[in-house]
């Protein structure tokens, strides 16, 4: 042999045996840990965690980006997508075992001239090892046979068809856009079995360049690539000629619609229960015994809302709150500006809290440079009420932060008192710029006369007290505590406790509380399971306490709820990503009997005084219902107006303030108590939820009365005594509903948006298309689902060593 003949091989098999040398080197995990069979069998890409309604309306998603995708099964896949895909990325992908040979010959002899020899099984297993583009030639040709062992491990057990599905579930298609399923929905609003030829030429086109060919961004090139797509189609017999001349002379059409945090069904919801699962969570563990992840497990969380409700509760705060906010903004002090004269230290503190601050500062710009340009007119956007919630504006940075601190904020809740089911919460007047949620239990405001029902129920089980006892309308002074109400306030006189309630007579009653106690009233309060800790103060008989609207949902949930206090809850069921109940929640825990049956049956008829003649009179024959209770609240100064109500099926809830709370209307401007400021908003939800036959609501139902009670009146006429009109800061008339046509407001609609219509349901389970390994010692895989058919497998050198770790 001559010499020449002899060196070439010795290169030849040297090079050879240095190859297999490095496989198995990657493949036992020397340049970096390689994912086991089990763990391909299984991959763990990222997937969106979905939050559902009690009807099955997707709500929204939980994702860091990559992890916003929803799977598909390859049965759910049109037709139109895969042949699209093959036709483009890997015509011989039937042909081939992961590496296209022919391929990566033809690439490397033109130095890449030809394009890129990955095929689809290669592009997979680069995304399962979710690797970035190696730095230098060496760390990018580890990678390739990184790539190339796990393309082969993938061939070897997976049907091609899985392949293709969980390729589609894994690339992205531009805007921070993962899957097939998020990219059908996102770009066209269906799912992807019913996307049409051209529909999968273009989705399929992104996949060469995401942003070039994204048909938003870059409509004209995504039409050219389009087109190229169709051509490969019909290259490849997937499509007939004359078809792919008529689809490339339709224009592209979108029906774009992403998903992010703002979109969806109860935005503030979600967030609060976003918190809530992080909580259930922390200690259940997953598949990989490690907590469960609501990013990136892909997990099912099915609630209590009902997403008409949702829409109505949305919708009467947002006919409501246009009109108290123009009150607000002719209040003398909030027109001339006045109401921030002793208040620059909160100016000053949002000004150096808000991004525009950070920017600057990171930017190194000096302190005084940063707040000069705060009081430079610039352009921006601020919130308005209108359909976009959003207006353009020229102002200064610091007016803007007047104009949005001087917005009232609201909240409101709905829940059936019985199971404690929340069935609507909106917790602020837009998502989209007030985060801040209003009804949670952390966010607490004082309460005003809201609290007197849960006085009188006290009373009226344990001092004995009934309609007709007789309060007097006089001051009480209270030893340490001093005179509650004030002296000046009351006007003498005697009134029954029917009329006290009906009206919110602060001074009758402190002589309730006086027979009550204080501490007595605070250990009550604990009794019915509010979880915040009252402090025993006389004036907690007017609300001079702070709760939050769900603590004061959980409180009156006991006089519908027959006596019992009912815990509001809204998880019904957490299932992982295959349909596995993690945990469910039973309502009946929440439970808990707080006061007699008996108790509660009078206090419905009790507050039905303030429904019919009291502060918000008139309420219940306007809806028409025969049975229903009620109290509007109001703090000093109109801080805080609350008005919480409720029929035997429901019970609802509602605030209004300023987070700031000097910022509120004129303590003279009766338009700021309960009866005018919150109870509009509850009055328009229940009259959308009674003319909604849908929802079950009966307005004939009545409370159902004890079969062991006695036959006592069971209420005084709330006119027969009626009392003066109350002085500023007290409860007030009712002066009218007033809507938003009085003030030439434009139809706002609710902040909901409904999702892609194809993506508002979860789909029946199905048989899913993934692999199981059988007990025999062949490293057969059997496929679960629908039948297709089972690869063989080959014995050698490759196949010891790429299977080598995984035995």
């Amino acid at each position: 042999m001559k010499k020449s003949v002899r060196i070439f091989w010795r290169i030849f098999i040297g090079g050879f045996l240095a190859f297999v040398l490095l496989v198995i080197l990657c493949a036992y995990g020397v340049f970096g840990e390689m994912p086991s069979l089990k763990e391909l069998e299984n991959p763990s890409l990222l997937q969106t965690s979905e939050v559902y309604a009690a009807d099955g309306t997707l709500m929204g998603k939980y994702y860091l980006e990559k992890g916003n995708r929803s799977n598909v099964e390859y049965k759910d896949l049109s037709p139109h997508l895969i042949n699209a895909l093959i036709a483009t990325e890997d015509e011989r992908f039937y042909s081939h075992s992961g590496i296209d040979f022919k391929r990566t010959l033809s690439a490397a002899a033109t130095f890449g001239r030809r394009g890129d020899a990955s095929t689809i099984t290669q592009q997979l297993a680069k995304a399962l090892l979710d690797h970035q583009p190696g730095k230098n030639k060496a760390n990018r040709m580890i990678q390739k046979l990184k790539e190339w062992i796990i393309a082969i491990k993938l061939e070897r057990n997976f049907t091609k068809e899985e392949i293709v599905a969980l390729y589609l579930n894994a690339v992205p298609f531009g805007d921070n856009i993962y899957g097939i399923r998020n990219a059908t929905r996102t770009f066209f609003q269906k799912e992807p079995d019913r996307v049409k030829v051209e529909e999968a030429a273009m989705l399929i086109g992104m996949l060469k360049g995401n942003s070039i060919y994204n048909p938003r961004r870059n409509p004209k090139a995504a039409l050219d690539r389009r087109n190229v797509v169709l051509n490969q189609m019909v290259k490849n017999g997937k499509i007939a000629d004359a078809e792919a001349t008529k689809l490339k002379a339709i224009p592209i059409k979108l029906n774009y619609n992403k998903m992010d945090e703002n979109r969806g069904y109860a935005p503030y919801f979600r967030e609060v229960l976003k918190e809530e699962l992080k909580e259930i969570l922390k200690d259940t563990k997953n598949q990989d015994g490690e907590p469960y992840d609501i990013y990136d497990d892909g997990l099912k969380i099915y609630t209590t809302i009902n997403p008409r409700m949702q829409e109505y509760a949305e919708e009467a705060m947002y006919s409501h709150m246009p009109v108290m906010q123009k009150i607000l903004n002719n209040t003398s002090f909030i027109k001339d500006g006045s109401v921030w004269k002793d208040h620059k230290n909160v100016l000053d503190a949002a000004m150096k809290n808000s991004d525009r601050w950070h920017n600057l500062e990171d930017d190194g710009l000096s302190d005084k440079e940063i707040k000069a340009s705060f009081y430079q007119k610039v352009p921006m956007k601020v919130f308005a009420w209108n359909a976009k919630r959003e207006k353009d504006t020229i102002m200064t940075p610091m007016d803007s932060i007047k104009y949005h601190k001087q917005m009232l904020q609201a909240s409101f809740m709905v829940m059936d008192p019985v199971t404690g089911e929340v069935k609507a919460w909106v917790g602020g007047i837009s998502f989209k710029t007030y985060k801040y949620d209003h009804v949670n239990l952390k966010t607490q405001r004082q309460i005003g006369s809201t609290v007197k029902p849960l006085l009188y129920a006290q009373a009226i089980e344990e001092r004995g007290m009934n309609a007709q006892t007789e309060l007097e309308r006089s001051a009480v002074y209270f030893k340490g505590s001093g005179w509650v109400p004030s002296q000046k306030v009351c006007k003498g006189g005697v009134m029954s406790l029917a009329s006290a309630l009906a009206w919110s007579d602060n001074c009758a009653t402190a002589h309730v509380m006086e027979q009550v106690g204080a501490a007595q009233f605070s250990d009550f309060l604990a009794r019915i399971n509010i979880p915040t800790k009252i402090e025993a103060h006389p004036a907690n008989a007017l609300g001079a306490c702070d709760l939050s609207l769900f603590e004061l949902m959980w409180g009156y949930s006991i006089f519908p709820g027959r006596g019992f206090s009912t815990k509001p809850y809204f998880i019904t069921r957490i299932e992982d990503r295959n349909g596995n109940t993690i945990k469910r929640f039973d309502y009946s825990v929440n439970r808990k009997e707080a006061i007699s049956e008996i108790t509660a049956y009078k206090m419905t008829q009790l507050m039905q005084g303030t429904v019919d003649v009291g502060t918000a009179a008139g309420l219940r024959g306007r809806l028409g219902a025969a049975a229903m209770g009620g109290k509007t609240g109001t703090t000093n100064d109109n801080t805080d107006s609350w008005f919480m109500g409720y029929v035997p099926q429901l019970e609802a809830g509602g605030w209004i303030g300023c987070d700031d709370r000097f910022i509120h209307l004129a303590k003279s401007d009766t338009r700021g108590y309960g009866g005018f400021a919150a109870r509009p908003i509850w009055e328009y939800f229940m009259r959308k939820v009674y003319a909604d036959k849908t929802l079950g609501l009966d307005k004939a139902a009545v409370f159902a009365k004890p079969e062991n009670m006695d036959n006592e009146i069971l209420s005084a006429d709330p006119l027969a005594t009626v009392p003066d009109l109350p002085p500023p800061g007290a409860e007030g008339v009712d002066v009218g509903a007033g809507t938003s046509q009085d003030y030439n407001n434009e139809y706002i609609g609710p902040e909901s948006q409904k999702v892609p219509e194809d993506e508002d349901k979860p789909k029946q389970k199905k048989d899913t298309i993934q692999t199981r390994r059988d007990n025999s010692n062949s490293g057969d895989v059997k496929p679960i689902g629908a039948p297709i058919e089972e690869k063989k497998k080959k014995k050698g050198l490759f196949r010891r060593i790429f299977d080598k770790k995984d035995n």
